[in-house]
């Protein structure tokens, strides 16, 4: 592409800061996660409910901590378990749709200690009993319940606000307000339309490309530097997707982990996918390829 040196880094999204031993390995291949959420009331639920610090109880003893859950500029995921701490990414919805974006565990027997709880990666919708959150896979059966009033302990590598209950502002509030609908010439993508792989439309996509698992991950690259994530799917277009570790090699990229990201309706243009953000703005168009 005409570059003379690229500049790589690693931007570490998911890491673990406090655990045992190293994070190498690889995870067997998991279940399909990314259903359209028939576990999931048709009536709204809020997803500030969320928000908070709390105490997970999960039907493997082994499985159980605690769980932060944050605006982005509050910390966003933070999961405080017997081997440290683990960041991450979440998003949820007022479909009832949940998803969390953590460090990947080793296959089984690489490693004892696990980055994250395998429950966060299975969980794709919530549902409250009274105050209670209760997190759900795409089967709608129960993976974790979540009890108010933790309180973690940050550790020696974690920045003390991050263990601190997380505020609920007005801009928070905002920012988890329903999406608007699609535009009236705009199919609701569901689950099976999403599904494949997919370039960006236009002459200057190069090798930038996102593959839809059926497993709930997605893979793809941006014309330089590959990247992963997970997502699901619900009513009337609902899409929520989150963006893992990357390289970042420069060049002519296109930005397709950001356009999945930030989007929360995905529409079909005829054959054309077009992502959109809770408040309608189109983030990038896809073709099948």
């Amino acid at each position: 592409m005409g570059r003379s040196r690229f500049v790589v880094a690693v931007i570490v999204l998911g890491a673990l800061l406090a655990g045992c031993g190293d994070g190498g390995g690889s995870q067997a291949p998991t279940p399909d996660r990314s259903r359209d959420s028939g576990a999931v009331d048709s009536s709204r639920v809020e997803p500030v409910g969320l928000i908070g610090n709390w105490t997970v109880t999960a039907p493997d003893p082994d499985s159980s901590g605690i769980l932060r859950l944050a605006p982005v500029d509050q910390g966003g995921l933070s999961w405080f378990g017997t081997c440290g701490t683990a960041m991450g990414t979440w998003r949820a919805d007022t479909n009832g749709l949940f998803l969390a974006g953590v460090p990947k565990n080793p296959a089984s027997g690489e490693r004892r200690c696990r980055l994250a709880p395998d429950w966060l990666r299975q969980a794709t919708s919530f549902r409250f009993e009274g105050e209670i959150p209760v997190l759900l896979d795409d089967q709608g059966r129960e993976v974790a319940r979540l009890l108010p009033g933790a309180k973690p302990t940050p550790g020696p590598h974690v920045v003390p606000s991050l263990a601190e209950p997380p505020m609920v502002t007005p801009e928070v509030r905002q920012a988890f307000t329903p999406a608007v609908g699609l535009p009236p010439h705009l199919k609701p993508a569901s689950r099976d339309d999403l599904r494949g792989r997919w370039v960006p439309v236009g002459p200057a996509r190069g090798s930038a490309h996102v593959e839809l698992r059926n497993d709930g991950e997605w893979r793809g690259s941006d014309g330089c530097n590959g990247q992963h994530g997970r997502w699901v799917a619900g009513p009337d277009g609902a899409l929520l997707a989150t963006a893992g570790p990357s390289t970042l090699i420069g060049c002519r990229s296109v930005p397709v982990a950001t356009w999945l990201s930030e989007a929360s309706r995905a529409g079909l243009d005829g054959e054309v996918l077009v992502l959109l953000t809770a408040k309608g703005t189109e983030t990038g168009r896809l073709a099948r390829g």
